[in-house]
């Protein structure tokens, strides 16, 4: 405005003026909302200041935060791949996005997503710790699919019996590994234990159709058709 006054120029000038101030107060209110834990909130704020702001790394994370709070996984990851992409080096978001697959049960794409962290920084301790644990359970799951394409039930369960000791915090990975338990146990008819296993895991997952079937193959091998 003083390099070249005109009325025009004023008019927008004076415009962007009252939209930066706005974005202000709404970012004010955002961050405290935010710290008084009412994410929801948080979030509508965030929304209206990230529709100009659009390029904010920060505000982004800051999102991302709140998506995790309010137990919405996939929305964070979408912000902090995003927040990865505009701030270089961005460990920590690479670090955020490969826990949250890890929370979600999707280690093959926490794998991923920690060795980008350590390729920014070899040195990242968090980084580096979660590598080393994502990657263990990662090749134990590995391995222990291989044997039961081997037809190799007992090497298998096994296996899936070392997964369950490796994460025993995260309960997606101890359901997943009964449920192929169960299907092992079912191919190498044992019927009474695979029935076991597999009602434990329909007690989790009523709907698992991997574990109805191989429940099912196994009631047929004690002849309980109605079963």
């Amino acid at each position: 405005l003083r390099s070249n006054p005109s009325n025009n120029e004023e008019k927008e000038a004076q415009t962007q003026l009252t939209k930066s101030d706005e974005l202000q107060r709404l970012h004010s209110q955002a961050l405290s909302a935010y710290q008084q834990e009412d994410y929801k909130a948080a979030i509508s704020l965030l929304d209206e200041i990230l529709a100009v702001c659009v390029w904010d790394a920060e505000l982004r994370e800051l999102r991302a935060e709140c998506y995790i709070k309010e137990g919405e996984p996939s929305k964070a990851i979408s912000d902090l791949k995003a927040a990865a992409k505009l701030k270089s080096d961005n460990t920590e978001a690479f670090y955020k996005i490969s826990r949250i697959y890890y929370q979600l049960g999707d280690h093959e794409l926490s794998l991923s997503e920690v060795r980008e962290c350590l390729k920014l920084d070899q040195d990242h301790k968090q980084c580096f710790s979660l590598y080393k644990q994502v990657k263990k359970l990662n090749k134990q799951i590995e391995s222990a699919e291989e044997f039961i394409r081997e037809g190799r039930y007992e090497d298998a369960i096994n296996k899936y019996d070392s997964v369950m000791k490796t994460e025993p915090e995260v309960p997606v990975y101890a359901t997943r590994a009964k449920e192929r338990i169960c299907h092992c146990l079912s191919k190498n008819q044992q019927a009474t234990e695979a029935i076991k296993v597999c009602t434990e895991v329909l007690q989790l997952e009523p709907t698992n159709v991997n574990a109805l079937k191989d429940r099912a193959e196994a009631y047929l091998l004690e002849d309980l058709y109605e079963e």
